[in-house]
């Protein structure tokens, strides 16, 4: 067969256009050997390629090779020849592809979730004396379809019911074979949406008239693809967030389990929605203690926690009275208010090892559970190798393992000799996780439901990780966040920052795998913490609190910097070291001060004190006093004496020595209140740059060296959470590469707003009115109620003074404005939806938090009050609910 592939493509001096592929002919996928076009006029190349009528299909993609040597190559996935009766003679016009403007719409959030329609029965072959005509068009609804429309009789003369409709058996490509002899190079059409069921048209692409563009011959098979629909048809979507663990049905065992996902999804169809959010679902498993509870400390960024397996799923007990003993246990804890942690996971760790005594030798023999090791061997057998010894030796923390502690390839091997029992225990878990999570991820994809996950910004510093990788990790540091409305002292998350230098080196290898395994279960997420890509606050490993902490990376202050452009004189002695005076301890311990001074303290020449050396870190502080809690008003001691070392005007840069950072929130140090009136002006102008102004280029130079590559490694849509202090060149980069970002009406991103205008957000944006981290509408309203009277009379625009309470008709009207909003999805917390109906809505709206921030001991333990089967049953709530989000046009 005889291929003619033709692009345009508008090239500069010392450039030329090549084809690659992975057949032969094109070089298989080797640059060196990708076969050069020739080049016609205008803009035009074109190159004509033998291909054997037994090569089968292939893909193939163009590429620009410079003389400087250096290559350009297209956005996206590589084009597609799908093999059919020969003609001869096939030629093919391609687009050059570059990113779209609504990437959103190519995810498989939309294209494979919300919008999969059934696949017509045949698709649409190439032939002779025909055109096919192949275009993308994503936003086509499963109620809608494609047609073809133009100014010949046989393209329905621009009227959309009589024009030609389009065939979707490779959606998101839409294809029709048009007669070469009804065309011509000048024939005009256009792509118009139309309902499925009555032709109803829903809308004409934008811009101008297109144009056949060739002279197709009846003897030859014509193929021009490559081709986009330019709709301006924004689609607007809901849906729900809930942690898997805060579910509850009846089969559960205390916990959600990955089947709960199931009933969900199908009460999310029944009321209008289209997206699930859940939190990580990765393995978290150090102490087997309730501290496991925290989701976002994964000791495995692929392993999923057994937490969430359905235990029948995995086999039933043989024996009736043990089969018995765990119906009765899974009852009682499944009627328990809350997670009780350390029972639910052990009961099931024990019902899950006597199904493997009892069922894993066939398990384990079968092709399937072999295929699952094979695919996942690379992070699958560390991970178990690391579970083994973490029980072997009764602690996560590798470096108390001996001869273990330094991870070697061959590690994993020597430990499956030793304990291979363990091993494959540990194997058969994740075996059924994932045939259990697929299941549900499959089955909500086939109903039109898109899965969004987590993807945590960090690791454990005690997990499979950080023991196979460290040299991927700092972990010297602990990573955090600079101090906000949820934490005065900032928060330190202990997970150790990133080393992206040499993460970059394999092309950041360990992000791609991780993001491919989410997308195995997922079909959006939300990154975590997304300013961590650009900037971490990276904590020394000797702190507590987050206000010693840094960004990393950026570009601290020379002394001569700061006199020379601030007229600020640093003063070593004074400005980076704790700022202790008898004014201060006074202060800060009231009658204690002499007792702290004597005990705690020493003196230095200058009038002022220092920290003994046992004391002189907060780490050292409180661990001392953990031990000694029976000291009279220890813990008030322990707070006063950690603040005084958050006490200082600037911090050394740990890496470039004799550069510094000024101190985050210093305004509110006993340091700053010392300095005089012009001293102030100089450090707050400092400051205001340092913080707001010196790094934009800086950090954004660094979230494209990074983000694009791994956004593109997957189809899964991209959502980040963008909240805190955030640099003015983060839009710029989440604009650019279409990353949705997040809305709360009340932490607004404009300074110096007191509550977002809803009907102002950005449409590539995630909306919500509460997250995990916060209490929901009826707690904030509750426990504000200066902010609540101040949104009542100015957002709602009611009259007089606001009830106590957030009534159901005050929520409604809050979650009206949110899915009124233009932002293409709105995701509220279960919690906020069922706070619209007063009859089955919780009591206690603080009983309905998922987590505190500022508590880095909190037990995640939120369980739904009601079932998933209840929920579902709800008519008059699910009513309301459907016809709310029918309304707002999602």
């Amino acid at each position: 067969m005889k291929l003619i592939f033709n692009i345009h493509y508008r090239t500069n001096w010392g450039e030329s256009v090549y084809i690659s592929g992975d057949t032969v002919a094109l070089g298989g996928n080797d640059l060196s050997r990708a076969v050069r076009l020739e080049h016609e006029s205008d803009g035009k190349w074109s190159v004509e390629v033998e291909i054997c009528d037994t090569a089968g299909d292939f893909t193939y993609r163009y590429v620009i090779k410079r003389d400087d040597g250096s290559v350009v190559e297209e956005w996206g996935k590589p084009h597609r020849f799908v093999s059919f009766p020969a003609t001869g003679v096939v030629r093919i016009f391609d687009s050059w592809q570059v990113r779209p403007d609504d990437m959103p719409m190519y995810s498989s959030a939309i294209a494979g979730c919300v919008n999969l329609r059934d696949t017509p029965a045949n698709s649409v072959q190439p032939a002779a004396g025909f055109v096919t005509i192949c275009v993308e068009a994503p936003m086509v609804g499963k109620d809608e379809t494609l047609v073809l429309c133009g100014e010949s009789a046989q393209l329905g003369a621009w009227v959309p019911a009589n024009g030609v409709r389009m065939n979707s058996a490779v959606y998101p490509v839409w294809k029709i074979n048009l007669p070469a002899s009804c065309l011509s190079a000048g024939t005009q059409y256009k792509f118009v949406v139309v309902k499925t069921s009555d032709g109803e048209t829903v809308c004409w692409e934008d811009g101008d008239n297109r144009h056949i563009g060739v002279d197709a011959s009846v003897s030859e098979a014509t193929i021009i693809q490559g081709l986009r629909v330019r709709c301006n048809k924004l689609w607007h979507g809901a849906g729900t967030a809930i942690p898997v663990f805060s579910l509850r049905s009846d089969a559960d065992f205390g916990v959600g389990d990955f089947y709960d996902i199931i009933p969900l999804v199908d009460w999310a169809v029944s009321t209008g929605q289209s997206f699930i959010q859940l939190l990580p679902i990765n393995d978290t498993t150090m102490t087997r203690s309730w501290m496991d509870s925290y989701p976002y400390n994964v000791i495995s960024t692929f392993a999923l926690h057994p937490i969430y397996l359905r235990l029948e799923e995995v086999g039933v007990l043989a024996d009736d009275s043990r089969r018995e003993y765990y119906h009765r246990l899974g009852q009682e804890l499944n009627q328990l208010p809350k997670l009780d942690y350390e029972r639910v996971y052990n009961g099931k760790e024990a019902y899950l090892r006597e199904i493997f005594a009892q069922e894993g030798n066939k398990t384990l023999n079968s092709d399937e559970f072999k295929s699952f090791v094979a695919r996942n061997s690379s992070w699958l057998m560390p991970y178990a190798a690391f579970c083994t010894l973490r029980d072997r030796f009764n602690t996560a923390e590798f470096e108390k393992w001996g001869m273990y502690a330094v991870y070697t390839p061959e590690v994993p091997a020597k430990v499956e000799r030793e304990a291979p029992e363990e091993m494959n225990f540990v194997y058969f878990l994740q075996y059924h996780l994932d045939r259990q999570m697929t299941h549900a991820h499959n089955y909500a994809k086939t109903h039109g439901i898109a899965l969004k996950g987590d993807i945590p910004i960090g690791i454990s510093r005690n997990g499979a990780d950080a023991w196979q990788n460290p040299r991927l990790y700092n972990m010297d540091c602990q990573a955090g966040a600079p101090p906000d409305d949820f934490s005065v002292n900032g928060q330190n998350w202990g997970f150790p920052t990133y080393y992206w230098e040499v993460m970059s080196n394999d092309g950041f290898a360990w992000w791609k795998m991780r993001f491919a395994k989410m997308a195995e279960y997922f079909d959006a997420y939300r990154i975590d913490h997304v300013l961590g890509f650009f900037r971490i606050w990276q904590i020394p490993i000797d702190a507590i609190h987050g206000l010693l902490g840094c960004f990393y990376p950026a570009l601290p202050f020379t002394a001569d910097e700061l006199r020379d452009n601030y007229d600020f004189w640093i003063l070593l002695d004074i400005h980076t070291r704790p700022y202790i005076t008898d004014d201060v301890l006074n202060h800060v311990f009231g009658d204690m001060a002499q007792q702290v001074r004597s005990r705690y303290l020493d003196s230095t020449e200058d009038k002022r004190y220092k920290l003994k050396d046992s004391f002189n870190t907060q780490r050292k502080i409180r661990d001392y006093f953990a031990e000694n809690n029976d000291i009279e008003n220890a813990e008030l001691i322990c707070v006063g004496l950690m603040n005084l070392v958050d006490d200082v005007l600037f911090i050394e840069d740990p890496v470039e020595k004799g550069k510094y950072h000024p101190r985050i929130s210093a305004q509110n140090t006993y340091i700053y209140r010392s300095l005089n009136e012009y001293e102030r002006w100089c450090f707050n102008r400092l400051y205001e740059d340092f913080f707001y102004h010196r790094h934009n280029d800086f950090w954004y130079e660094k979230a494209m060296w990074k983000l694009p590559l791994l956004i593109a490694s997957t189809d899964m849509l991209a959502c980040a959470e963008d909240l805190g202090m955030i640099p003015a060149c983060v839009p710029d980069v989440m604009h650019r590469l279409q990353i949705l970002s997040l809305e709360i009406q009340r932490m607004p991103k404009e300074f110096g707003v007191d509550f977002d205008n809803t009907l102002k957000y950005p449409y590539y944006s995630v909306c919500t009115t509460s997250t995990h981290d916060m209490g929901g509408i009826r707690q904030w309203w509750e426990d504000d109620r200066n902010r609540a009277q101040k949104y009542y009379n100015e957002v709602l625009r009611e009259n007089g003074v606001a009830t106590a309470g957030a009534e159901p008709q005050i929520c409604r009207s809050i979650i009206d404005l949110h899915l009124q909003s233009p932002a293409m999805l709105c995701i509220l917390p279960l919690q906020d939806w069922l706070s619209i109906d007063g009859k089955i809505r919780r009591d206690d709206p603080r009983e309905e938090q998922i987590n505190e921030p500022s508590n880095p001991r909190h037990y995640w333990c939120y369980r739904m009050h009601l079932t998933v089967g209840q929920l579902a049953d709800s008519e008059n709530f699910n009513t309301t609910l459907r016809d709310m989000i029918k309304k707002s046009g999602r």
